[in-house]
């Protein structure tokens, strides 16, 4: 009876309208920068891309940030940036999406997996050091900040150092988080920021590269426009000239003014935003005290420091339960709460798995906890009687099928 139902298992609560697992944020301060932008009659990369890199970069406390159409490009020009190409290694985490090694293929290079620590899901430098010994030819590491919660960059750093390695940060769920006191964003060699719609800021797609180097940014900037010169972009301008040089066989992934305009807003709003989030996940985190038999929740930052709760990841104890993770998910969604999985790890993806002859043994840690975590609902826009909803549906599921 795992997966069946039962005369007990009928819902005891259910909300009258569904809740979405994300929604952007958006008021009427973005509306009138987006029409004014559309009034303005330049779209594409201008003056606001300009400020919004300037106003970002001083948010990070960085030199120079580089304004692009998703986090994906971002890592890409990144790694690219740093020399990653064919037969480099890079080690990263299987505890992650698609995009933070499908970019390390893009540029003929080959992702090398690292286990994650169980308990905050970031990849563990002690398996960072183990995958470096299988390596011929490391050239970077891509650690990825699970859920808003920062790496052990001492250690990561650490070991880049020792073994002269580029830092590329995959901070997609990470703006604003500090690590030591430290915003993420200055501290690898290269940081990625993803303003994807789920985001705490968002551009609808775009992305952020951060970084003090101006060799790199220099490089990011150019190859981010077809590898036209730096100011390329200026040549629609008044003060603009129509030559251009093509410097290196670039890509296309500049970011549009009508995104930056709206990342400005957002970015104005962010303590704001970043402050709804926190309240939501604390809330969760004192209810779901009641329920520690079923369930774990996620480990918060450390003190004095910050994180993002772009995402409040719950591991169930399936150990406690009668029914696995996909029948809990079930019985969130008849109570009309939406959820997601974050993530199905990449060793277990066919082209990973099938490519590089993977087994779900060879990462147990990320295999075992991808079969029991669920994604809640946590977004700015949710009110307390949504909040509340949420902890009353989950409680529910596991009143009724703990052992």
């Amino acid at each position: 009876m795992r997966n069946g139902a039962t005369a007990q298992s009928q819902p005891a609560f259910r909300r009258s309208t569904f809740l979405p697992f994300a929604a952007p944020s958006i008021g009427e301060a973005e509306i009138d920068a987006v029409v004014e932008t559309l009034r303005g009659g330049w779209l594409t990369s201008g003056p606001r891309v300009r400020e919004f890199e300037e106003a970002f970069a001083s948010a990070v406390g960085v030199r120079h940030a580089v304004a692009v159409n998703s986090c994906t490009a971002a890592l890409h020009l990144a790694l690219d940036a740093v020399g990653v190409g064919p037969g480099d290694e890079v080690i990263t985490t299987p505890m992650t999406f698609a995009a933070s090694a499908n970019v390390i293929v893009h540029l003929g290079a080959k992702p090398v997996f690292a286990d994650i620590d169980p308990l905050t899901m970031n990849i563990d430098p002690p398996q960072i050091e183990w995958a470096l010994g299988r390596c011929h030819r490391a050239r970077a590491i891509v650690p990825v900040h699970f859920a808003g919660l920062a790496c052990e960059m001492d250690a990561i750093t650490g070991i880049a150092q020792r073994r002269e390695l580029s830092v590329i940060e995959d901070a997609a769920h990470c703006f604003p988080t500090t690590y030591k006191d430290r915003l993420i964003g200055s501290i690898g060699d290269v940081t990625c920021f993803s303003f994807y719609a789920t985001k705490t800021i968002t551009t609808g797609e775009g992305g952020m590269a951060t970084t003090d180097d101006p060799a790199l940014a220099d490089r990011m900037c150019t190859q981010r426009l077809h590898g036209m010169s730096r100011n390329a972009w200026m040549r629609y301008a008044e003060s603009g000239t129509w030559r251009y040089d093509i410097t290196a066989p670039g890509y296309k992934c500049n970011m549009p003014e009508l995104a930056a305009a709206l990342g400005l807003v957002q970015l104005s709003r962010a303590g704001e935003l970043a402050r709804r989030r926190r309240a939501i996940a604390g809330r969760y985190t004192q209810a779901f005290r009641d329920t520690a038999e079923c369930l774990e929740t996620p480990p918060n930052a450390q003190t004095n420091d910050e994180h993002s709760w772009h995402l409040y990841v719950i591991k169930l104890r399936l150990q406690a339960l009668t029914i696995d993770r996909d029948r809990f998910i079930e019985e969130l969604r008849a109570a009309n709460i939406g959820t997601s999985v974050h993530f199905i790890p990449l060793h277990l993806q066919p082209y990973y798995r099938d490519t590089f002859g993977l087994t779900p043994e060879d990462f147990p840690q990320s295999t075992e906890v991808s079969e029991r975590i669920i994604s809640l609902p946590i977004y700015p826009g949710m009110s307390d009687g949504d909040v509340g909803d949420v902890i009353e549906a989950v409680t529910d599921v596991c009143r009724r099928h703990r052992r």
